[in-house]
Order: C-alpha cells, then sequence, then structure tokens
C-alpha cells in the first residue's frame, strides 16, 4: 500500500516535488488524506495475490489430479522413460500421499528397529510397550492409506486433512491424513 503521485511512489520519511514544483517536507506522510489527494497524491493497494493450496493444486483452480496418469508431452505423445524404455507415469495425490504415508510410517518405526535388530541377533526379548507401538503404527498406516484409497473426488481427499475439531473450534486430534499414535 503506497501514495504515488503521477504513478511514482512516494517515499515515506522523504521530502518530494509535486508536478505544479511544490516542495513537500519529509513529514508530508503527516498531512490528510484530503491535503495528500489536493496535492496529487493517488492512493494504491498493494496487488491481489491469487493464492493456492499447493497440496490439492497446481495453480489457482487448477487442481491436482487424485489418479496416476501416464506422462505425454504438449502434443499427447508419451514421455518415454529413457532408461526403462517404458512410458513415465505422473503420480496422482493418492499415490503421492500413500507414499508419504509410508514415508512417516517407515521413520516412526526406525526409532526402535534396533530393539528388533537385538532381538533377532541376540534373542532378547522386544519390550512390549514397543511391540504394541509398532504395531499401532503399522495398523494406522493401513488406516490412512485405506481412507486415501477411497477418496473419490479432491473434496474428499481434502477433508483428510482437516483435524476434527470441538464445538469451539479446538482439535480434538490429528487430521486424518496424519493420525498416527504417539511415541511409546
Amino acid at each position: 500500500m503506497v501514495w504515488k503521485h503521477n504513478g511514482k511512489v512516494i517515499s515515506v520519511g522523504k521530502s518530494w516535488v509535486s508536478d505544479t514544483n511544490t516542495k513537500y517536507p519529509k513529514q508530508w506522510i503527516n498531512l490528510t488524506d484530503a491535503e495528500k489527494k489536493s496535492a496529487g497524491l493517488v492512493w494504491e493497494d498493494d496487488p491481489v495475490v491469487e493464492t493456492f493450496d499447493n497440496r490439492f493444486y497446481s495453480a489457482k483452480d487448477v487442481e491436482l489430479k487424485l489418479a496416476d496418469e501416464n506422462a505425454v508431452d504438449d502434443n499427447g505423445k508419451a514421455i518415454i522413460d529413457l532408461r526403462t524404455g517404458k512410458q513415465m507415469v505422473a503420480l496422482g495425490l493418492k499415490s503421492i500421499w500413500i507414499n508419504k504415508t509410508k514415508e512417516e510410517t517407515n521413520n516412526l518405526l526406525k526409532k526402535s528397529d534396533w530393539e528388533v535388530t537385538r532381538k533377532a541377533e541376540k534373542g532378547t526379548a522386544i519390550a512390549s510397550a514397543t511391540s504394541t507401538y509398532r504395531d499401532k503404527v503399522r495398523t494406522a498406516c493401513n488406516t490412512i492409506e485405506t481412507k486415501i484409497n477411497n477418496c473419490g473426488n479432491l473434496t474428499e481427499f481434502k477433508a483428510l486433512f482437516e483435524a476434527p475439531v470441538d464445538s469451539d473450534g479446538n482439535p480434538t486430534g490429528n487430521a486424518p491424513i496424519y493420525d498416527f499414535p504417539d511415541e511409546a
């Protein structure tokens, strides 16, 4: 948001000269709006920047696809992977978020992998709390994947990112896409 004179931004704290050769001091900002306008200043709001949620859109009002699609160029010709010789696939939101869910599951399980390794190598028992937690993580992963796969449209998919709230609007749990158990 700025004041302009003949299209030129007038900086706050700096003196300036109007097109009628009137000199204004660096305190010109203290003038009333009417005085500024009579001096030829015009108020200009910042341009409206249209934003979009890049989790779901590639541009304003351009939805990302839910399902995977064969990759094609602008002419509709298949894009071939030079390493495999096969047509490339553009991953849809479902595949992308299932991969992210599996990655998060892996990260959560990594923290206790040492206990599983110790059990395999030395026969030392895994703590029941650890075993229970690991089962809950895997179950959560399966549940999240099922919810992702059951989405039939973008509205349903976007709902997976909304945390449940109480009557006051306060979150009461995790958004379904992030609903993993707390660490043991």
